[in-house]
């Protein structure tokens, strides 16, 4: 396979071959479709970008087919030097800005994401959403603003995603357009392609913070009070089962691998993941992948298989970053059969809707068990729901953590033990406090039997009287 063809990705199968320049890579971007889906038109072709296209085509043709692309050093050096040595045989005259900028942007797009790469390097940026080639959006301190960059093409837009893709051994195209990816530094990356995507392929990366997100961290932006940390401290250390609930963006995955850097170091872990992505800092972990079909819609491994072979890894926690089917009831059964101490999470709104969507998926498991039967089963396995919710300021923070009591009658019974209350909105910002409902939970018992001491007023001034 040539060097340009390892770099550029090739085109999925179907997709129309892109208009040509004389020397090279796609010419102007093809606009928008007429209809109210057109947002924007294609952004106009002007000679820097023409010189360089030329320049990114010459050093493509050139780089040496020998050169190991995976030391990025050397072959950054290599490119520059063709960079300036081409701009001058060409004799094109560029500011110093705008020459180190043509650099940039030539580098990304032969070593790094293309257009995009820029984003993926500003720490600010939490989220980047490519809306088709001429729409590119980004997330920052939880607000959307559309970004200054875009691609040439749909084409363009597919081979950065045949990039992001082929490492880790997924596919994407008309027989498959859509599916779950990961970058390498862990971020989770979710990809849809026409026809689905009636606006052209479209990407979205939820970036991972360069360093991880530590309790003081959480205390500090206001997500949870110290008091919250420390009781949350405690289940984990006690071997309660968890269940982290939330909406799309809340911060759950992130939630997740804080409570999971409370297990103790001395216990073995087994993480279980669609695109892994959670960071334990514990030395004895075991990282499970689940895996898609291949081209002939073999060899296909669920969340659920890789729930089912862990019981046989000997664990003393499973981790799952995210129950979103029928691997709920294997799951629920692994709570209730002695690996306690699990740890996941699921979308919905809130603690109750968390137990209605968890009934729902233990059916997705094709299993006969009448709803009681079910309800029992997630009131034995399940002790603590962690809610997490972005508000409409875009700040984060803990709005439950609930004790699931148990049953009485037909529902399962919740107290909540801490709560977040809002009390205004004043100039973009949510007003409010965390504070807890001054019940103790029945659980206390737990922690006294694994030696754990909390704080005196934790749980508040009521539940010091109720002692």
């Amino acid at each position: 396979m040539s060097l340009l063809r390892r770099i550029e990705g090739q085109r999925p199968a179907g997709q129309p071959a892109a208009p040509e320049t004389p020397g090279g890579p796609p010419g102007p971007p093809r606009p928008p479709a007429e209809g109210p889906l057109s947002q924007t038109a294609a952004p106009s072709r002007d000679a820097t970008r023409d010189a360089r296209v030329r320049l990114q085509t010459r050093i493509i043709n050139n780089l040496d087919p020998r050169l190991d692309l995976s030391d990025a050093k050397a072959v950054r050096s290599n490119i520059e030097e063709m960079f300036n040595r081409f701009l001058d045989e060409e004799g094109i005259v560029v500011t110093r800005v705008e020459r180190q900028r043509m650099l940039e942007q030539i580098l990304d797009e032969i070593l790094g994401f293309g257009p995009i790469q820029p984003l993926l390097n500003d720490d600010s940026i939490t989220e980047v959403m490519v809306n088709g080639p001429y729409r590119v959006y980004v997330e920052r301190k939880g607000k959307l603003s559309l970004a200054d960059v875009t691609f040439v093409s749909d084409e363009h837009v597919m081979r950065v995603i045949e990039r992001i893709i082929a490492p880790i051994g997924r596919r994407v195209d008309e027989s498959k357009p859509y599916e779950d990816a990961r970058l390498p530094d862990g971020s989770r990356v979710n990809i849809i392609i026409p026809p689905l995507a009636l606006n052209g392929p479209t990407v979205t990366i939820r970036k991972f913070p360069k360093y991880r997100i530590t309790v003081d961290d959480y205390v500090k932006f206001g997500t949870a009070t110290p008091e919250m940390m420390e009781f949350m401290r405690a289940c984990v250390e006690a071997r309660l089962n968890m269940f982290i609930s939330g909406g799309t963006g809340s911060g759950k995955t992130t939630l997740l691998n804080i409570l999971s850097g409370f297990i103790p170091e001395d216990e073995r872990i087994i993480t279980i993941e669609d695109a892994a992505e959670l960071r334990l800092v514990q030395d004895h972990v075991v990282r499970l992948e689940s895996r898609a079909a291949n081209i002939e819609g073999k060899g296909q491994v669920t969340i659920m298989d890789l729930v089912k072979n862990a019981l046989r890894m000997r664990p003393e926690r499973i981790v799952v970053g995210e129950i979103r089917g029928g691997e709920a009831l294997s799951m629920l059964q692994a709570m209730n059969t002695g690996h306690d101490g699990s740890l996941s999470t699921g979308h919905a709104n809130s603690p109750r809707d968390m137990l209605a969507r968890l009934e729902t998926m233990c059916l997705m498991a094709g299993v006969d068990l009448p709803a009681r039967a079910i309800k029992e089963q997630i009131a034995s396995a399940l002790d603590v729901i962690v809610q997490i919710s972005r508000l409409k300021d875009g700040s984060r923070k803990i709005t439950n953590v609930t004790e699931v009591q148990g049953m009485e009658g037909e529902a399962i019974v919740l107290q909540d033990v801490f709560v977040f209350e809002q009390t205004a909105y004043i100039d973009g910002k949510v007003q409010g406090r965390l504070r807890p409902t001054g019940i103790r939970p029945k659980f206390s018992e737990k922690f006294e039997a694994a030696g754990i001491k909390l704080a005196q007023g934790v749980f508040g001034d009521m539940s010091a009287a109720l002692r």
